[in-house]
């Protein structure tokens, strides 16, 4: 697909870092599975990964955690 970004570069299937914060909670998930763009960078996550990664980080927000270092396991 084309970077909705950079409008130039087409995505690959790759492996990502996504960072998220919510208030006071940093969540940092390695080994994301993605679609990156070959010239900017930008990574685009598939509705099932975008759902479980955000489920993650929304649980750890819940416990109260400020930084907390995960890595997506299929």
């Amino acid at each position: 697909m084309k970077c909705v970004i950079c409008k130039t570069g087409q995505t690959h299937p790759g492996i990502t870092t996504v960072t998220l914060q919510r208030d006071n909670t940093v969540v940092v998930v390695r080994d994301v599975p993605a679609e990156i763009c070959e010239d900017c960078g930008e990574y685009y996550l598939s509705e099932p990964v975008a759902r479980r990664v955000y489920a993650d980080a929304d649980s750890t927000a819940q416990r109260h955690v400020e930084v907390e270092i995960q890595r997506y396991a299929a």
